[in-house]
């Protein structure tokens, strides 16, 4: 029913009434600050304009009245997010204050923006060795790639017989088309670094698991834009349709911290498909550079901040085929997490100038046409794009464990990143706040998997692993791994006191033990997420989200002037 001017008077008056009955202090003193994420804490003085936000109702009752309330505060429901018992949607800034007093509301966060974050890795990974060595190519494993889209039809994505593409689903969160698409272009390249199979370089430019198959969410816009509440819409779609049976879900898309893991929607709902036993793999994100162009440390970005998420960070194979000369990328974000203070990334893979697939109807097609690629075979346009970020090194991981799910598909996304982190190479220039348990070994995994699948259910350190896990902020090693410790149970936390197991020797704390105690560290590490150019320059690799950049590309978003994207200060 539409409102009369008069209605609407009387509604203003009365949020009028309410705001001036508390200050801000008041409102902090009131325990509403519990309540609020401190992005929305700072929109409390505002009178006019409207917020996109996220809203949990105390329990399942309670999501409609909470709605409803919504309703009646003058603010317009975007969508239902179950999973984890909330809604999105655009509020007033003067109604703020009475939502999050409802008896009803248990916490209310901004629906933040979010961004988007080749031969040559197959080989310096050991992915290729894999499928020669074992026939492996993540056949039966399903994907969910949630980003920009897919290029269903590039001929990457076909199977085998080139007749049927791998693309399993395809659902959109931006404009609602039903018809596989992407004029972003991320998505596609993410897709193709996971399962494309080289058709259009003869086999040259494959991912990692050309055999795997895709579940495309499209999360993105045509600018690379979206926000937090599409992500866990997706992440909802996925947990609530079993039969797509996706066993890992890439996020090469990524926000600001704001809250801790415990609270944020977003971490929260993810943690929900990991329970399931759904591997989520995020990005660590790009803001591994500070303002005087040092490296930045507390720059991880959410959900990457969670414990039970596998958080990966950016290495560069240096041009090579050759693993000995493997650096990190500088652009890559370094732990401690934001507010948490936990150590991350969990691992590293290969980021820089990664060759994949494009959309010749997309943005980065337009506007990256200095790294467009051509394939082996004619084609009216440029089938391949070279781009660099931890958007790029999360699908390589991705790939990875869909050739360890073949390999062994009982695997828990907990054993999944303790293989991963156990069979890690460790570079010795690096600290574990940057390169986390050490730099990707596919092969390592895969064989580990393998190893967990035996009857005897137990792998044994080669000389080139890492030998080490980190469980929680603290190193562990042993000279064995074993399928049935009971850290890698299903819902199980990463890093609960109830990992010790016989064998296994405590080591450093990773936040504050030797690799992160001095001067480099300092005691508050600030970083911009976006909107500051001066966040990040670099001659010849990629910086992103809005940085600027010499002669590379520019990825993961354009630019952020929305408040999310503020500065974020660490403090110990």
């Amino acid at each position: 029913m539409r409102r009369t001017p008069v209605v609407r008077l009387l509604l203003s008056i009365l949020l009028v009434a309410v705001f001036d009955s508390f200050s801000n202090a008041q409102v902090l003193q009131s325990g509403l600050a519990s309540t609020l994420d401190p992005a929305l804490q700072a929109r409390l003085l505002f009178i006019t304009g409207h917020t996109r936000v996220l809203v949990r109702a105390a329990s399942l009752s309670e999501l409609s009245s909470v709605t409803s309330l919504i309703r009646v505060l003058g603010g317009t429901k975007v969508r239902t997010l179950g999973l984890i018992t909330a809604v999105a949607a655009d509020v007033p800034n003067l109604a703020i204050e009475t939502l999050a007093a409802a008896p009803g509301v248990a916490h209310i966060s901004l629906d933040r923006l979010i961004g988007g974050a080749d031969e040559r890795t197959d080989a310096t990974i050991g992915s290729a060795d894999v499928r020669r060595d074992y026939g492996y190519d993540g056949s039966g494993v399903t994907v969910a790639t949630i980003d920009s889209g897919i290029t269903a039809w590039h001929d990457d994505l076909a199977d085998a017989s080139g007749a049927t593409e791998r693309v399993d689903w395809f659902v959109d969160f931006i404009n609602g088309r039903t018809i596989p698409y992407d004029d972003y272009g991320h998505g596609t390249h993410v897709a193709g670094i996971i399962a494309g199979n080289g058709a259009d370089s003869s086999g040259q430019r494959s991912g990692i698991a050309p055999g795997a198959h895709i579940v495309a969410l499209k999360v993105l816009d045509a600018n690379g834009h979206g926000r937090t509440s599409d992500v866990i819409a997706a992440f909802d779609y996925i947990a609530s349709h079993p039969e797509l049976r996706v066993r890992v879900v890439n996020l090469s898309v990524a926000a600001p911290v704001y809250e801790s893991y415990t609270i944020d929607p977003l971490t929260i709902a993810a943690r929900r498909l990991v329970d399931a036993g759904v591997v989520v793999v995020a990005a660590a994100g790009n803001a591994g550079r500070g303002h005087n162009g040092h490296t930045a440390y507390g720059s991880i970005t959410a959900p990457g901040n969670a414990p039970w998420v596998l958080t990966v960070g950016a290495s560069s194979h240096m041009g090579t085929v050759d693993r000995s000369d493997d650096t990190m990328a500088a652009f890559s974000s370094r732990g401690p997490t934001a507010i948490d203070a936990a150590a991350k990334p969990d691992v590293v893979a290969p980021g820089v100038g990664i060759e994949s697939l494009t959309d010749p109807a997309s943005t980065l097609y337009a506007s990256m046409s200095p790294y467009l690629l051509a394939g082996t075979l004619t084609r009216p346009y440029f089938p391949y794009l070279s781009l660099s970020g931890t958007s790029m090194a999360t699908p390589v991981v991705s790939g990875t464990i869909a050739l360890m799910l073949q390999a062994n598909p009982s695997l828990t996304p907990n054993a999944v990143k303790a293989i991963l982190e156990y069979t890690s190479q460790v570079y010795a220039p690096y600290d574990r706040l940057s390169q986390g348990a050490g730099f990707l070994n596919a092969k390592g995994a895969v064989d580990a998997a393998r190893a967990f699948a035996s009857p005897d259910g137990i792998a044994s350190r080669s000389d080139d692993w890492s030998g080490q896990i980190i469980w929680g902020d603290r190193i562990y090693s042993s000279e064995t791994i074993a399928a049935s410790a009971q850290g890698f149970a299903r819902a199980v936390t990463w890093g609960q006191t109830l990992w010790l197991e016989p064998g296994w020797t405590a080591g450093p704390n990773v936040v504050w033990g030797s690799t992160c105690g001095g001067a480099d560290c300092g005691l508050a590490w600030t970083i911009a997420l976006g909107g500051d150019s001066t966040v990040a320059t670099s001659d010849d690799e990629t910086v992103v989200w809005g940085t600027s950049d010499d002669d590379d590309t520019v990825v993961w978003g354009t630019s952020c002037s929305d408040p999310s994207c503020a500065p974020v200060v660490w403090q110990p």
